[in-house]
């Protein structure tokens, strides 16, 4: 009887994973992964080929932020970080009034996807 509610316990509550470059892979390995890219692209790749279609993304979708603003974020001033916070809050504001964990994907894309612009546009600069 011990062991059924040992695996029940474990069962209610099972781990976000995900099939993601030919292989099960949970949300903590594929953020891993997406840290472990070289670029701010091959970071939203694997967002990509990784996605879960729901909260999960959040989670991936800030590692890919994070690795994008490497590129960029030192060389913003002041008023262009504002102008950079306040696309991400566009981001933001776009979903808030939607239900269900499909719109926070959403919003973790687009919040990606402003990383990688200004990415793009950093490198370019260069």
């Amino acid at each position: 009887m011990a062991s059924l509610a040992a695996i029940m316990s474990i069962s209610a509550t099972p781990a976000l994973a995900a099939v993601c470059m030919d292989k099960s892979m949970t949300q903590d390995e594929i953020v891993d992964t997406i840290n472990a890219q070289r670029s701010c692209d091959g970071a939203m790749k694997v967002f990509r080929v990784c996605e879960f279609g729901a909260s999960g993304d959040v989670l991936l979708g800030a590692a890919v932020e994070k690795k994008c603003e490497a590129d960029f974020l030192p060389g913003l001033g002041a008023s262009q970080k504002k102008v950079y916070a306040s696309r991400l809050k566009r981001c933001d504001a776009k979903y808030q009034n939607e239900s269900g964990t499909m719109y926070r994907s959403f919003t973790a894309f687009c919040r990606a996807e402003v990383a990688q612009r200004y990415s793009h546009k950093a490198l370019n600069a260069r």
